[in-house]
């Protein structure tokens, strides 16, 4: 185990304690004790541990903190119990037979989760992933237990073909990561693209070189490359289509919303160039009551991708949970839709929220949590409704910077 798991662990310890140690012991009121909500997280992987991926788990933690502090879940604290996404099946099956979890936050990507579903489903084990966006997820045989706090790339497809053509490219090549995640995305984009197109998939291993990918992708005459891979191989992939001068103009998908790209590639030399995510709207009072929260516990912000849907899908598990009257996977499962959704009062994220919330449900009430991302609404799929995509570019000083956010609903 490395040091970083090791100290999110016990950052995780801490928040699941924070306010109810004094009643470890408790009973419903016939005398039967009340089993305690107990969440997996599978976030983080221990062989390429990224600041994105520690700002995910922060906010996980956040928000088991904030609902500890209102009162915990059927009058018991919540616990966790972290799993690393390097091994996935391995890690669900430990998380559920071991740990005995209710419901798992995670995983990260579309082909984990995949398998993740696989385990977690015949076990009554409810799964939310904060960013796994692949429309081939919105059809597979789950049982209605897997959900999502991102939007699917049916949404996020159009977006960036919009984007590529407002840049000015009509004939572009396309390089996509050979998995669900990729193909989903790929597909979106092609669908409603209008101009030239090379598609090539590129393996989910990596490699020393993609040459032989990149000239491929550009034999149609490209003008940019669109990248629809995960940052491993993007630092890979860019140094060599500048160095090898195929290409000097890019756009990226959502998985390349990191810092650490731009200041891998280094110069500057990925500035000015945009890529779309599903992303929270900035100046929602949901979103600003968030971000106050995140910098009051952590003394910072964060401008990390799919941080905020971390923290809903945490907080989507707990109040329906309490809505249910019950930890059980399917009794937090039909409980799901109806705490993100009217009718209900109101509620927003942060401390004072999650607590008014709880507090609600436990007088016989009906909330309607307004997500820190999006809202919590959701179809009969698991996806959501509605939500934003926002538009991003990287800047001369290798950050990144949020330029536009489209509001998208079906």
């Amino acid at each position: 185990m490395t040091e970083f798991m090791r100290s999110a662990g016990v950052a995780l310890a801490l928040a699941a304690g924070v306010a109810l140690l004094a009643s470890a012991i408790a009973a419903c009121s016939d005398g039967r004790e009340i089993t305690p909500l107990k969440i997996g997280v599978m976030l983080v992987n221990s062989e390429t541990q990224t600041e994105t991926a520690r700002d995910r788990l922060r906010a996980f933690t956040l928000a088991i903190t904030h609902v500890n502090a209102g009162g915990g879940v059927l009058s018991r604290p919540v616990e966790v119990a972290e799993g690393d996404t390097l091994h996935p099946e391995a890690e669900a099956r430990r998380l559920i037979e071991d740990e005995g979890v209710h419901a798992i936050v995670g995983p990260n990507s579309s082909a984990d989760s995949l398998v993740v579903i696989e385990v977690a489903a015949p076990a009554d084990v409810l799964v939310i992933s904060p960013s796994a966006s692949s429309p081939l997820l919105t059809l597979h045989a789950d049982r209605d237990l897997f959900f999502r706090t991102a939007l699917s790339d049916v949404a996020q497809g159009p977006a960036l073909a919009r984007l590529t053509r407002e840049r000015g490219f009509d004939n572009v090549g396309v390089i996509y990561r050979d998995d669900a995640w990729g193909q989903g995305l790929a597909e979106a984009f092609g669908q409603a693209w209008t101009g030239d197109i090379v598609l090539v998939a590129s393996p989910a291993e990596l490699r020393e070189s993609y040459r032989d990918l990149l000239e491929e992708s550009v034999r149609g005459g490209a003008q940019a490359l669109v990248l629809l891979t995960f940052w491993p191989e993007a630092e890979v992939i860019l140094p060599e289509a500048l160095a090898s001068g195929l290409y000097d103009q890019f756009v990226f998908g959502d998985a390349l919303r990191r810092a650490e790209l731009a200041a891998a590639v280094g110069g500057g030399r990925l500035a000015g160039m945009y890529g779309t995510a599903s992303g929270p709207s900035h100046d929602s009072a949901s979103a600003v009551a968030w971000d106050a929260a995140f910098r009051d516990a952590y003394g910072e912000g964060t401008a990390a991708s799919y941080v905020k849907e971390t923290y809903d899908a945490a907080i989507a598990i707990v109040l329906a949970a309490e809505a249910a009257g019950s930890a059980g996977g399917i009794a937090i499962r039909d409980a799901l839709r109806g705490v993100g959704s009217a009718p209900g009062e109101r509620v927003l994220p942060g401390p004072e929220g999650v607590a008014r919330a709880l507090r609600i449900i436990r007088a016989g009430g009906d909330v309607d949590y307004e997500g820190a991302a999006n809202s919590i609404d959701w179809d009969v799929n698991g996806d959501l409704q509605r939500g934003y995509i926002g538009i991003w570019r990287f800047t001369r000083d290798d950050e990144i910077e949020d330029v536009e956010t489209i509001p998208y609903e079906r």
